[in-house]
């Protein structure tokens, strides 16, 4: 390895081909186990979009709308998911916005079953923190487009590249705050719960977990919205949903199709925070009233 005049590697440490020599070893290597849990998974997410697909469209805005109320007890909420529900059906991106509930729906789902059980042994093991923060980082700030790359490499096109694309960015938002959530737990109640023999896991049940809810819900609904943020990038390999109609708008510099399907977007992340946003605080002020 040599340098030039002014003490500068002249050679390029090949740390890309690094990367993708470690890509290819794999894709040699487990070639059709992946291309199967590929296309399980693709199943999966094809037959729920099928089954939500089978409820008529004003039943469906029904029931949202109805949660919406069992969950705020708010009429102007209610009206709010009604009329941005009925406006995507009204504009023809009912289908797509169907696919993108999957898409968003399934990436949070691991998200939870994965983030938050790290988040929470993270809190209990600062050396799992400090290896997991610099990980966390890459996740968050390194362009989506480059590990599309190794994801379409592995799975093909389709939903499943896009879903765990869209897990790759979206999963640090719960692992922090459910880790933040967890770590603040007030050290006078976690003292008297063990000074009354609670053991590890009662405490983190009955003392940890209910402290640290209103934080890991906040974490939630960040990686909903992340999970949104991603469906147009998800759509460059083949994921169905909202990004379609935008990536052909782009392409074709339809400026219509592209307003329309934007908007649509962002009504659905309108719907999905205002029904998600705050529910457990108006729960704790409820149970307080009660008292």
């Amino acid at each position: 390895m040599g340098t030039d005049d002014l003490g500068v590697l002249t050679e390029k440490i090949p740390i890309g081909k690094w990367v993708a020599n470690a890509i290819e070893f794999i894709k040699d290597n487990f070639f059709h186990e992946l291309r199967a849990f590929s296309g399980g998974l693709d199943w999966v997410l094809e037959a729920f979009a099928y089954f939500l697909g089978l409820i008529p469209p004003l039943a469906f805005i029904a029931m949202v709308a109805g949660v919406a109320f069992w969950l705020h007890r708010s009429i102007v909420l209610v009206i709010g998911v009604v009329i941005g529900l009925l406006l995507i059906l009204n504009i023809g991106y009912w289908d797509e916005m169907l696919f993108t509930v999957v898409l968003v729906s399934a990436s949070t789902i691991v998200c939870i079953l994965v983030g938050v059980p790290l988040g929470i042994a993270a809190a209990h093991r600062p050396w799992l923190y400090r290896m997991l923060r610099p990980i966390l980082d890459l996740m968050q700030t390194i362009p989506p487009f480059v590990y599309l790359i190794p994801t379409l490499t592995f799975f093909g096109l389709g939903l499943v590249p896009g879903l765990i694309s869209t897990v790759i960015f979206a999963i640090p938002a719960p692992v922090r705050l459910t880790h933040h959530g967890i770590s603040s737990a007030p050290r006078p109640l976690l003292e008297a719960g063990r000074a009354f023999g609670a053991s590890d896991t009662q405490l983190l049940l009955k003392v940890e977990l209910p402290h640290a809810m209103p934080t890991i819900m906040q974490g939630i609904t960040q990686c909903i919205m992340l999970s949104l943020s991603m469906v147009v990038i998800a759509a460059l390999v083949g994921a169905d949903g909202l990004g379609v109609p935008v990536v052909r708008a782009l392409t074709t510099v339809n400026v219509a199709q592209g307003f329309e399907a934007g908007l649509a977007i962002v009504v659905v992340a309108i719907v999905l925070d205002r029904i998600l946003k705050q529910v457990e605080r108006r729960k704790g002020k409820r149970g307080s009233a009660e008292r």
